[in-house]
């Protein structure tokens, strides 16, 4: 099937008009559809529109409060709450960063706290905008239960994605972001859908044995943790870290709260803010840390986090982002009319 090619505006506004036309105000729809073009002017499709079917199904369900207005507050001189009020994550984030930011410049470092969010998106887009600002930054959140704990049988920890950003002075950031599971959930039902294999190692099927069909997994099975018992022990800490210290589910009892209408459930992430200009190495401390980088980058056969992706902007930005029309045609359906775009290419 051909692909419909776009640009990350005409993006912003196929998925603005879907959520609106579903129960969005025009506030939390922008933000979730900077999130989503983000997504996929970066290459990352499981990310973006591709979850367009499991916002609009959360917003028809009534589980998300589409109208939500988060509130932000500064609880302690280096501790941001921000109460999502049950909404989408990416307009809370938005509102938070300017306090999180301050607040680690102030205090060194800063921690932020969101509760009552639906998280459905990449943490990087989250992380990078603080690593530009010229702080280090990391970011957690969990799911529901997909990643079976190493020896265990049956899942308990969520795909449990981290985050971290390193500021680079005038280059993009080093930004990585993965899943503590042995690959992302999105991507394993992108191969589902598509009808491709997963590497061994990435899940098992109902009856718990290791299999490499995607479908088998995404439908009765789980995944498994990356580097069996290292890969449990992170996505444990990242269940304590959103959970334990926010008030929020675990993921075992967002499974038990959630309504399964395909959506995210209702949850927190944690994130961190650190200035390295209050660690002692303030005049030298992006010159040390460039040379070490440096010389990674320069390893034969090495690679640097982020730079495929920064690599895919640029050509994306280009060139045109490749949307499967299938996908575009989904999208479109989620709405009232069509976008308005003079310069969509079917390939």
């Amino acid at each position: 099937m051909s692909d419909v090619m776009m640009t990350k505006q005409e993006i912003q506004i196929l998925v603005e008009q879907g959520l609106e036309a579903n129960g969005c105000n025009s506030q939390n729809a922008s933000a979730v559809a900077r999130t989503i073009a983000a997504a996929e002017l970066d290459g990352c499709a499981a990310h973006g529109l591709f979850r367009m079917p499991g916002y609009v199904a959360s917003l028809r369900s009534g589980k998300v409060n589409g109208n939500a207005n988060p509130t932000v507050s500064r609880i302690s001189p280096g501790v941001v709450k921000v109460d999502g009020d049950h909404g989408y994550a990416p307009l809370a984030l938005e509102m938070g960063r300017a306090a999180l930011i301050e607040a680690a410049s102030e205090n060194g470092i800063a921690a932020m706290a969101l509760v009552n969010v639906h998280h459905f998106a990449a943490l990087w887009v989250e992380v990078e905008p603080i690593a530009e600002a010229g702080l280090a930054a990391m970011a957690f959140t969990t799911y529901k239960p997909a990643v079976v704990p190493a020896g265990a049988k049956q899942p308990l920890f969520g795909t449990n994605p981290m985050c971290f950003g390193w500021p680079r002075g005038d280059q993009p950031p080093l930004v990585f972001d993965q899943a503590s599971a042995a690959m992302a959930r999105g991507e394993v039902m992108i191969a589902a859908r598509d009808g491709h294999p997963v590497p061994a190692g990435t899940g098992v099927d109902s009856d718990g044995a290791p299999t490499t069909d995607a479908d088998k997994i995404i439908n009765g099975g789980a995944l498994l943790p990356f580097g069996g018992h290292k890969g449990s022990t992170i996505a444990m800490m990242i269940e304590l870290l959103v959970a334990g210290l926010t008030g929020q589910d675990f993921s075992f009892e967002a499974q038990k709260n959630d309504n399964n209408d395909g959506g995210p459930p209702n949850g927190g992430e944690f994130m961190l803010a650190i200035d390295p200009n209050r660690f002692g190495d303030s005049e030298n401390w992006l010159q040390h840390s460039e040379s070490f980088l440096q010389l990674l980058g320069g390893m034969e056969g090495a690679r640097m986090p982020g730079n495929r992706r920064y690599a895919n902007r640029a050509r994306n930005s280009d060139k045109g982002i490749a949307v499967k029309q299938s996908i575009y045609e989904t999208c479109v359906g989620l709405t009232n009319q069509l976008i308005k775009a003079d310069n969509l290419i079917l390939e």
